[in-house]
């Protein structure tokens, strides 16, 4: 499904409040987001027990539930854990990921909050939530009849969300710190093959590893932890992050003019991830028109250009690294500063070109 407008982590106890309490929503997100935590610590916040259903582990018989005799007529027993006395949440995981005839089992429940002569107690909430076929996950299309019995939210990533959270929730110091300089490096796209991804549910697993193996845990079991678990150019930037924390490298102390970029041979991993940091910073810091520029900026773009020739002295690959274009081919940094930076080395934008 196509999202029109999507929610962030922060904003979505006060969309559900508005919307679950007196319709049944669907939340839509990408693998590993934190949908089925969040809807936990919704329901937990109105005082509400939780249910979860998990949709792919589910039959029909299992929702109806088993015909009894009663005077003479069968009746269907719902399960217990659906026929509650007090109102509750009741969490339908995966549903789009359910076969056709587990979806249509929903369809009472779902639009008239009933399975046959039960009715969810007054005060329930219906929430369910699934991937995006877009997502390289299991998704079914749901049908029209099914679509149109629900309220529609979808989830996205947010880095200070997260971040905010981690913060509470004993995340490993490392993981804080890379991501507060890399927030962008929190969720990345599940990809074609069968490999690891990063998702802040996988940040939290390697956080969990980390506190396992110990402190200080050798290069060679970061690695392993790292690439078990996140994309593997988050992972390879991951670890060149923790030797750069290690050691006397620091991008702010660059910036400064307090130290200088790693030249040695050995240092490649290390200068592949200030080279990247760096990228990431200009993009940030550096706004689209020049004219838009404080003196603060202007300075800092001054120093900027100045440190592109001193990594490409080092390492012209990693400079250009800096100034390329994104995987769409559309400049990551502002065209003036391309400009600047052609002015002072030729030969890097010459190569870029």
């Amino acid at each position: 499904m196509h999202a029109q407008l999507t929610v962030t982590p922060a904003r979505l106890p006060e969309v559900l409040l508005t919307t679950a309490v007196v319709r049944p929503v669907f939340l839509w997100g990408a693998p590993g987001i934190g949908k089925s935590s969040l809807v936990r610590d919704f329901a937990a916040s109105l005082g509400l027990d939780c249910v979860s259903l998990l949709g792919t582990q589910l039959a029909p018989e299992d929702l109806i539930g088993v015909p009894q005799i009663v005077d003479g007529r069968s009746r269907f027993c719902p399960p217990e854990q659906i026929a509650r006395d007090e109102p509750y949440c009741l969490f339908l995981d995966e549903l789009n990921a359910a076969a056709p005839d587990v979806q249509k089992a929903f369809y009472s429940l779902i639009l008239d909050r009933r399975i046959g002569s039960y009715e969810l107690p007054a005060g329930s909430v219906v929430i369910g939530a699934g991937n995006r076929a877009t997502d390289q996950a299991l998704a079914r299309p749901m049908a029209s009849a099914l679509v149109n019995r629900l309220v529609h939210v979808h989830l996205r990533a947010a880095p200070g969300d997260w971040l905010a959270w981690a913060a509470g929730h004993d995340i490993h110091p490392w993981v804080i710190e890379y991501l507060t300089q890399r927030p962008d490096h929190l969720w990345s796209p599940p990809p074609k093959t069968e490999e690891p991804f990063s998702t802040p549910r996988s940040w939290h697993m390697l956080s969990d590893l980390l506190r396992s193996a110990g402190d200080p845990a050798d290069d060679e079991t970061i690695a392993l932890l790292a690439y078990a678990t996140l994309t593997p150019a988050h992972a390879g930037a991951f670890r060149a992050y923790l030797k750069v924390a290690r050691h006397a490298f620091d991008l702010e102390a660059i910036l400064k003019g307090d130290a200088r970029w790693p030249a040695e041979p050995g240092d490649r991993d290390l200068l592949y991830f200030l080279a990247e940091t760096f990228r990431a910073r200009l993009v940030k810091d550096l706004p689209a028109d020049k004219r838009h520029a404080s003196a603060s900026v202007r300075q800092f773009a001054f120093r900027a250009k100045g440190l592109l020739v001193e990594l490409a002295e080092i390492s012209l690959e990693m400079a250009q690294l800096v100034i390329a274009d994104d995987e769409a081919g559309q400049p990551r940094l502002p065209s003036w500063f391309l400009v600047e930076a052609a002015r002072d080395l030729p030969r890097l934008v010459a190569a870029r070109a």
